[in-house]
């Protein structure tokens, strides 16, 4: 399967009749890789400033050593990409662009072989999985503005499973310890104590904070504790984890492989890469290996409606032990201006199609109405 074109590109999401793109969700990366005999997939790169520059790197850098090579070679020429741009930034820049191309390629081989990933991948242990409403912006609410959030999704999603994000500013930590706290015990009095709840501190507090949060999280039962201290402190996280009994996960800044058995090492024992920011398919099949082998959850970042979700979908049905919920973030409803199957959960559960490749349906003239090509 020779490579004949590689477009990276942005999606808008920008619902007809708003104000702009940023009204209503922004914009999405998206990188289409075309074949000889006129098969494509469709890959999704982190969409952080717009996804520029992974988008960028694509176009410029990537797209020429890849034209012409064979499709079913990815990981072989993912890993020589890796490899020639690594001065480009391993965290971020060059590890989303490669995890655009993978998913991408995954699709590809899909329809080309007419078989769903997670058949490629060697089967799923399951195709229905329960979601959980990751629900940010928590920091700037009171406590019943969290409630009427959390009401809201939970009544129409039929999930039943809610994490409440703090998305705070990062250069200010420990700023409201007590109004946390009140939050994080109203909504489980909401939602009674047999609710599954995570708290995601979006890297809020220091050892001091996490350590006085964490405890009343235990109190409250809540399920587990997300990025209680800044990601790039590493055995600050780590010794968080091991002074609390309530599971400490984070990993969805970490880029490579060998930064998540960095976070194992430290005691960290639920790890959170994001398939577009880290490896794709490829990369999260690496990072489940080593989880295994350390005897660790792996519960995927994940936040974008549509391919991204596919993606993390078909990698979390080959996963034997799956302990948590599929990631849910707010406005995954963007997805359904152009897919016909967004990430639009069932009472509560989501279903991984069967349909060749991600498996992704959507108008292929609304799509190219809302490309925005990346030069």
């Amino acid at each position: 399967m020779k490579i004949t074109k590689i477009v990276s590109f942005q999606l808008d999401w920008g619902e007809p009749g708003r104000p702009g793109a940023e009204a209503y969700g922004g914009r999405a990366a998206f990188v289409r890789v075309e074949t000889e005999d006129g098969l494509f997939g469709l890959g999704e790169a982190s969409p952080m400033e717009g996804g520029f520059v992974p988008l960028t790197i694509i176009a410029r850098r990537m797209a020429p050593f890849l034209i012409g090579k064979d499709a079913l070679d990815h990981e072989v020429l993912q890993e020589q990409l890796l490899h020639k741009l690594i001065k480009l930034g391993p965290e971020y820049a060059v590890t989303s662009a490669i995890a655009a191309l993978d998913i991408a390629f995954w699709d590809l081989k899909g329809k080309a072989f007419n078989q769903p990933v997670y058949k490629l991948l060697g089967g799923a242990w399951r195709t229905a999985m329960p979601c959980y409403a990751s629900i940010g912006g928590n920091a700037k609410r009171s406590v019943d503005e969290v409630l009427r959030a959390v009401e809201k999704r939970v009544t129409k999603e039929g999930v039943k499973a809610v994490k409440i994000r703090w998305d705070a500013d990062r250069t200010n930590i420990d700023l409201d310890l007590p109004g946390d706290i009140a939050k994080a015990r109203a909504v489980r009095k909401l939602l009674g104590d047999d609710f599954m709840l995570g708290f995601d501190a979006n890297n809020a507090y220091s050892v001091g904070g996490a350590m006085r949060v964490g405890r009343v999280l235990e109190e409250l039962n809540y399920d587990w504790f997300e990025e209680p201290v800044q990601h790039y402190h590493v055995s600050a996280m780590g010794e968080v984890a091991q002074r609390l009994d309530i599971t400490v996960s984070a990993g969805e800044q970490t880029y490579t492989l060998q930064g998540v058995k960095d976070l194992i090492n430290a005691g960290v024992r639920m790890v959170q890469p994001d398939p577009i920011k880290m490896g794709g398919i490829s990369g999260m099949r690496q990072c489940a290996a080593l989880a295994h082998a350390y005897g660790v959850e792996l519960v995927p970042h994940q936040t974008q409606p549509s391919i991204g979700h596919l993606a993390n979908m078909h990698i979390m049905a080959t996963m034997m032990h799956l302990a948590k919920p599929v990631e849910l973030n707010s406005d995954w409803e963007r997805a359904s201006l152009v897919f016909k199957n967004p990430s639009e959960p069932t009472n509560g559960v989501l279903t991984v199609p069967a349909g060749p490749g991600l498996g992704a349906e959507y108008d292929a003239a609304e799509m190219e109405r809302r490309t925005i090509p990346i030069a």
